[in-house]
């Protein structure tokens, strides 16, 4: 039984080799594909994970001519992959249905040289939807998987795109114990192969057995903060939030932000103090204290961060911001973070530093200094020492301002 048909509008804007090498037309027509796919899915899931194969089917080809230099392309595919793996998993499709789809899927992911959908083969076990299905998958994946791992330990170069795959099938199939032994043949301690042994241990019940198992694998291709975040998880289930705490969670936790990672480790450790957790993350990174401004002033602990701002950069928009936001309710503090905005600008720091900028400092400063209870001429001075003409960015930063340089003696 097949999928009905369905007109979708994405398909023609992914035949092969149809985009460019600039990766911003691409990015935005996966976008467009994924939203296309998920408004179907609410009404019709069966007929929307059959675009989601295709899509999978169709989305590298389509690629094989785009900068992938930058990440950006790559990034946006595994999200696609994320979001479309869950539509294709969960819809109630007839048995036949999900084995063509997967042999669809398998010979796509074969046939994707850059590669762009090799992380399918980490979901596999999941899009086979049931645990028969996935054991019939890992039948046929683990003697080539065996056979591939036993010439690399003889020293031939060989590669099976899925090893991974079936690893991911033995763990969906309840095969535990097999997945374990067959990872004890495998050339590497790879993190992308034993990270599959940690969740079969987890699934037997050995917690101990699962740290030491991860602790014991390679970082090779992979981030530290992948096994660290691991390691986090099995102490965190089991009760262990101190232990965790101090081993794994600054290494386990990052973010787009140095905000959002506090905001992150602090959601996780409730029982851990926000000043303890913050103080050890500026001293985790050194000669950067000042980019912990934001999450400091998030806390509440409004003189750690004008301490940190003082000696270290922190961007200049988000501290004018602080300012303009804390004037009349906290003036003082308002008025130091303007005074390191106003620093800071006139250092050099800051992406493409505008007029407007220098003017919101400006006033913000004033602003707060009034409030603050500083007379003109005081408020004027402290203008002159900022603006002193030593600095990279005064001269710019005068003219905006009108400000006249100091008369000489």
């Amino acid at each position: 039984m097949k999928a009905p048909a369905y007109a979708w509008q994405f398909t023609p804007r992914f035949r092969r080799n149809a985009f460019g090498w600039r990766s911003d037309t691409p990015i935005q027509r996966i976008k467009e594909a994924l939203s296309e796919i998920k408004r179907v899915a609410r009404t019709q899931p069966i007929v929307a994970a059959e675009g989601a194969v295709i899509f999978l089917e169709k989305v590298s080809p389509a690629l094989e001519r785009v900068d992938s230099s930058s990440g950006a392309i790559g990034n946006a595919v595994n999200r696609a992959i994320q979001a479309l793996v869950p539509i294709i998993a969960q819809a109630k499709a007839p048995q036949a249905t999900r084995k063509a789809w997967l042999d669809r899927l398998w010979a796509a992911l074969e046939d994707d040289p850059i590669p762009y959908i090799e992380n399918l083969g980490d979901h596999w076990g999941e899009l086979c939807a049931t645990p028969d299905l996935a054991s019939e998958w890992a039948d046929t994946l683990k003697p080539i998987c065996e056979r591939v791992w036993a010439s690399r330990g003889q020293g031939e170069w060989s590669y099976f795109k899925g090893s991974i795959a079936c690893l991911s099938t033995l763990y969906s199939a309840g095969r535990h114990e097999e997945l374990l032994h067959l990872l004890d043949q495998a050339p590497y301690k790879m993190w992308h192969y034993r990270k599959w042994g940690v969740k079969a241990l987890i699934a037997l019940g050995q917690s101990a057995e699962a740290l030491r198992y991860a602790e014991d694998s390679d970082a090779l291709n992979t981030p530290d903060s992948a096994i660290a975040e691991a390691c986090e998880a099995i102490l965190l289930a089991a009760g262990r939030s101190e232990e965790a705490y101090q081993h794994y969670a600054l290494s386990a936790n990052h973010a787009s932000t140095h905000l959002a990672r506090f905001r992150a480790i602090d959601k996780k450790y409730p029982s851990i103090g926000r000043e303890r957790i913050l103080r050890d993350l500026i001293d985790s990174t050194p000669g950067e204290e000042g980019k912990w401004f934001a999450a400091a002033k998030d806390a509440g602990f409004f003189d750690l961060a004008t301490t940190l701002v003082r000696t270290s950069p922190a961007d200049p928009r988000t501290l004018i911001r602080a300012a303009i936001d804390f004037a009349e309710q906290r003036p003082i503090f308002a008025l130091e973070v303007a005074i390191a905005a106003m620093h800071w600008l006139g250092e050099g720091y800051g992406y493409e530093i505008t007029g407007l900028e220098v003017s919101q400092a400006h006033e913000a400063l004033v602003k707060a200094a009034t409030l603050a209870g500083q007379s003109p001429d005081q408020i004027a001075a402290l203008m002159q020492t900022l603006l002193d003409e030593s600095k990279l960015n005064a001269r710019f930063m005068r003219t905006v301002l009108g400000y006249r340089s100091r008369p000489s003696r």
